[in-house]
Parts: C-alpha cells; sequence; structure tokens
C-alpha cells in the first residue's frame, strides 16, 4: 500500500469523523451489499425483477437535482488563473471554510475510500485517483463510471501521481455533542461547495448527493482538475463524445463531438444511421481525453467507464440504441415509477401511463400538470451494456481523431452543419459556441449563453488561456483534425424544427466524413464551408426545398448583430484573449460586410 495514500486517508478520517473507514474493492459482493443497504434506508427502490433486472430507483430531494454551478470553485493561487468565467476563491481561506465543514460531516457514518481510474488501469493517457466519501449511492455510482477497485489501488504505488478527492453528504447522524438524530433517505446540506485545487491536483465536494457534485471522477477530475494537468502536460480533457463511424467502402472515421448537456449528445454517440451502408459505433458520451501521439496525431480515449445520461427525451423512437442500454443492471434518479415495479419520463414512450408515482413521490396523471420525471433525470449504466459499444472503445492507446464538431441548441443563424476553414477558425467555432440553457445546471431553462467548447463550468483555469491552449495545439500536431459547426435545432418561422434530428443526423455526419476523406466538394460562405448543392443526401427524406434553403441560410444583418454579441462577451477576458481570437472576429466583420 502506498503510505502517502494510507497518511492521507487517516487525516481526513480524523477531519470527518467517520463511525467506520471501508476500503472499497469493486467487487459484485460489494455492490451488492450496499444496494441491499440502501434499499433498507429508502435511499434506493429495487424495480421489478423481471421488468427491470438488477436495477434501481433513487429519488434525490427537490434541493439537489443538479451541478451546484454557483457554488463550484476555482481556488487557483492566482485569481487571474480562474479567469472571469469560474468563481475564483483564495486557497487559504477556502481551506479554513471548508475544514470547517467537513469537520465531524461523517460522524455516525462509514467512510469509503474509493480507488478508481480514469481510462484504463495503466494506460497512457489515463490517470488514477482516490475519492473519500459517505456517501453509498456515490460508491456504487463510481464503480459504473469508473475503472474502480483494487485494481486500481494497485496501481497507485509510491511516487505514482494520483488526484485525491473528498466528498460529505454534510448531513452528520450525531452532532458535537454527541446528540444523535435519525438518517433521511437522501441525506444533504443546504450549504454546498464543489472546491478545486488546481496546482495541487485536489478536490473537495460538500452537501450534494447527486451526479457530477458527488461522483468526483466526472466533472471535477476528468474535466476541470484534467484540463488543467492538460494544458501543463501539453494535451486536452474535453467535454466531447467518440464515435467511430465506417463507410460502404469500410473507412473508419473518429470523430469527436461538444455539445452542452442535454443537447442531443447521448443520440449521436449512439446514432442509428438511416444512410445505407454507414454504420456508428460508440466510444464515450460525455468526455474525451486527447493527446498527441509519437507521428504527431491526436489520439482520443473515453476515460470513463460507464453512462451518466439524462432520461428524458430518450426513448424507442429517438435512441433505441440507449433503450436496450437500459433494460437491466441501471442505477435511475430522479425518474417516475410505474405501477408494476418499472420506470418511466417524458419522450421513453409515445403512450403516457394513465398513473405514476412521480420523482417527489406523489401520485402523478397526465393532468397533474406537473413533469413526471425531474427534467435532469439521470440513468447510470456500465457501458459495457451499450450495443453499439466500439471494439477499440477500451483501447487503452486511445483512437485517432479525424474530425471535431461543436454545436448546441440553436433555434435561428447556425447552420446545419459548417466546416472551418483551417484550426485557428475552427478554435474560433469552438470559443464562439452559445446554446439554450437546459436543466442540466442551474439557470433559466431556455435562456441563451455563451458556452465556448462545451465547457463553460468544466474548464479548470482561465478561458482565455484555454483558448490559446487550443491554438498551440494545432503546433503541436502533424495533422491536425478537420473541425465542424452542426445545428440539428434551427427553427423556421412559425417555430417548428426545419431539421428531424435524431437518425437523420448521421447524413450530416456522412457529409463530415466525405469532407474528410475528400470526396466531396464545398461552397465557401462568410462564416464557413457549407455542403455544394445536392452533396448533402437528404434522398428520402420530407424536408421541403425552402426549408433545407433556410438551413443554410446565412443573413449578414443576424450575424453582424450576433458578432456584436460576441465581441461583448469577448472583452471579458480583456488583454489575455489570444490575437488569432480577436482576428478572426475582424475577418468574419469584413466577409460578412463583403457579403451584404
Amino acid at each position: 500500500m502506498n503510505p502517502q495514500v494510507l497518511s492521507w486517508v487517516q487525516d481526513i478520517a480524523r477531519l470527518t469523523e467517520p463511525d467506520a473507514v471501508v476500503w472499497c474493492d469493486g467487487s459484485q459482493e460489494e455492490f451488492d451489499r450496499l444496494t441491499s443497504q440502501m434499499v433498507q434506508a429508502g435511499t434506493l427502490i429495487r424495480l421489478n425483477e423481471d421488468l427491470r433486472p438488477g436495477s434501481f430507483l433513487a429519488r434525490s430531494t427537490t434541493t439537489d437535482v443538479a451541478r451546484v454551478e454557483s457554488r463550484t470553485f476555482i481556488a487557483s493561487q492566482e485569481e487571474r488563473d480562474a479567469g472571469p468565467t469560474n468563481n475564483w476563491r483564495e486557497p487559504t481561506a477556502l481551506r479554513e471554510e471548508l475544514d470547517e465543514a467537513f469537520a465531524g460531516s461523517m460522524r455516525g457514518r462509514t467512510m469509503y475510500v474509493v480507488p478508481f481510474s480514469m481510462g484504463p488501469v495503466g494506460g497512457p493517457i489515463s490517470q488514477l485517483g482516490v475519492q473519500v466519501t459517505d456517501s453509498p449511492y456515490a460508491v456504487v455510482s463510481m464503480r459504473i463510471m469508473t475503472h474502480m477497485g483494487a485494481e486500481a489501488l494497485a496501481a497507485i504505488t509510491p511516487g505514482t501521481a494520483w488526484v485525491p478527492a473528498v466528498h460529505s453528504v454534510g448531513f452528520p447522524l450525531v452532532d458535537d455533542r454527541g446528540v444523535a438524530r435519525d438518517d433521511v433517505h437522501w441525506p444533504c446540506n443546504d450549504l454546498k461547495y464543489v472546491a478545486h485545487f488546481p496546482e495541487t491536483r485536489e478536490i473537495w465536494s460538500y452537501g450534494s448527493g447527486y451526479g457530477g457534485n458527488a461522483l468526483l471522477g466526472k466533472k471535477c477530475f476528468a474535466l476541470r482538475i484534467a484540463s488543467a494537468m492538460a494544458r501543463e502536460e501539453g494535451w486536452l480533457a474535453e467535454h466531447m463524445l467518440l464515435i467511430k463511424v465506417t463507410d460502404p467502402q469500410q473507412r473508419q472515421f473518429h470523430l469527436a463531438a461538444a455539445f452542452p448537456s442535454a443537447c442531443g449528445k447521448t443520440n449521436l454517440a449512439m446514432l442509428r444511421p438511416t444512410v445505407p451502408g454507414w454504420t456508428v459505433e460508440t466510444i464515450g458520451d460525455d468526455i474525451a481525453w486527447m493527446r498527441p501521439d509519437a507521428d504527431g496525431r491526436l489520439r482520443a480515449i473515453n476515460p470513463e467507464a460507464g453512462f451518466f445520461g439524462v432520461a428524458p427525451g430518450t426513448g424507442w423512437s429517438t435512441n433505441p440504441t440507449a433503450m436496450e442500454m437500459l433494460r437491466e443492471n441501471v442505477i435511475f434518479t430522479n425518474v417516475a415509477l410505474t405501477d408494476d415495479g418499472d420506470v418511466w419520463w417524458e419522450g421513453m414512450t409515445d403512450e403516457v401511463p394513465e398513473h405514476l408515482v412521480d420523482w417527489r413521490g406523489r401520485d402523478w396523471t397526465p393532468a397533474s400538470g406537473t413533469p413526471a420525471a425531474h427534467p435532469n433525470a439521470r440513468f447510470t449504466v456500465s457501458a459495457s451494456q451499450c450495443p453499439s459499444l466500439a471494439d477499440d472503445a477500451d483501447d487503452p492507446a486511445g483512437v485517432v481523431v479525424d474530425a471535431v464538431l461543436f454545436g448546441g441548441r440553436r433555434r435561428t443563424n447556425v447552420p446545419l452543419v459548417l466546416q472551418a476553414e483551417d484550426w485557428r477558425a475552427g478554435v474560433f467555432l469552438g470559443a464562439s459556441i452559445s446554446s439554450e440553457q437546459t436543466a442540466a445546471a442551474e439557470g433559466t431553462v431556455g435562456e441563451l449563453r455563451h458556452d465556448p467548447f462545451a465547457m463553460l463550468p468544466f474548464a479548470g483555469y482561465d478561458m482565455a488561456d484555454y483558448f490559446g491552449h487550443w491554438l498551440g495545439m494545432g503546433e503541436r500536431l502533424a495533422q491536425t483534425p478537420a473541425v465542424f459547426g452542426v445545428n440539428w435545432f434551427r427553427r423556421g418561422d412559425d417555430g417548428r424544427f426545419l431539421w428531424p434530428g435524431f437518425g437523420e443526423n448521421s447524413r450530416v455526419v456522412e457529409w463530415i466524413c466525405r469532407r474528410v476523406a475528400g470526396s466531396v466538394d464545398a461552397v465557401r460562405t462568410p462564416v464557413g464551408l457549407v455542403p455544394a448543392p445536392g452533396d448533402l443526401d437528404v434522398t428520402g427524406l420530407d424536408v421541403p426545398a425552402e426549408d433545407l434553403a433556410e438551413l443554410f441560410a446565412i443573413d449578414p444583418a443576424a450575424w453582424t448583430a450576433e458578432l456584436d454579441e460576441l465581441e461583448t462577451y469577448f472583452a471579458r477576458f480583456g488583454d489575455t484573449l489570444p490575437a488569432p481570437i480577436s482576428q478572426r472576429l475582424h475577418q468574419l466583420r469584413t466577409d460578412l460586410t463583403a457579403a451584404n
């Protein structure tokens, strides 16, 4: 055992004062024991074994349903390193607050020690971590989402780098006077912290038992801390899905795509093409770590071992692959319970059940006027259950990335697909993403917000420096991936979607891959390259010609207004904004003026 790990665990135990410390081995026996304990405690509901074998439902409190971005902190030594888009806290002061919050926070509870690897244990792109937590829900979820257990612990030998992560729900069962209180089905605290110390690679999370606030290998490690590591070490930690696309000639393409949460990432990750002869296989649905290889190509892995997906909107008509994946061995959170002990959520089926128990535990009917499942309800499931999982999904060396896609929910302006003319234009494309707010985080749903590279809540350092790091990667690579922007969500003046989406998005993917292969031309517009007339295959698709034209329409006046807004946004970065971003903005203005 690594003495450094043992000493750290002992230090945290002295601070939090648990009744017991348990080192997790990641075994099935351990999983079964913890889930049984949670069923007895009311944290989990065991679902009907005939309908949903090995599966459970958890219901959180109404105050613990999403990421807490307002209480997520980057405690870099210098405020400038956090940048204007992060909540910075001075490290020493924040540590004092955390010490006070965590003092005795695990009294009456068990502290679980969860060793884990992001990526296959021992892989050249993988990283190791240890999370301590008083939440058995977090333990079983980390078993699904990471390579967790004895093998990971054995890999953390003396001198091996690892990320320490501390988590407590902040609901001790004994106070500092020794007075006990009863537990609740979903313990949490109104006071919340999700704190990151980039220089020391530490994560401290307090008060929440939900999602990325509690599963510290996910957004906290795999993005916020890893992005800071990547900047120093010359690689990329990104909020991106990974897919393998094979064309009728058996040529393979690997695509990485960045979308804000709940903007169709899982649908693309598990796409079933409608274009004959094309296949799409899944490597990852949320996070990609990408490093230059010895030949100067960008290689990527999915560092996660499972999927933590948004349930509402995932259904048999929209994502049958995901629905097949969810047949068994799933932890559902904040979905509705059917009368026969199964689960349901909005969009799961075309028919709505006549009666459910909603995510709050209340009787529900279609006349209730409230959602049966919370809009950010989730499923947690092993990637091994995904029917479309690629055979190289767990290759430690990763796959070569041929193209990078950026997208979001945009009703207007942004075309269905466009290609950046070069790497710098591609970085600008990623930097300029804005999207309608979803229920995955705090905020007003539907409101347009800037989300550069879909990393606004996840970059562990100054976003302007992050842009610069991406620009610099172009100089490190002998062969840069092609960069594209996509927008499945453009609407007409009457509010209807102009593009059918879902499986038909494979037509866009086909064009992207043909561009990568150099087998199809494109037309230059002021904002990028778009398909030449007839090159986007719409055979058999019921999309009127006027809708297709609108999907690619570039309104110079509307785009000029968009650039005005972008310029205001970029101005918040001051003189740290890389010059190529400003230069690209100026070039777009010039091209739009000429087009007008």
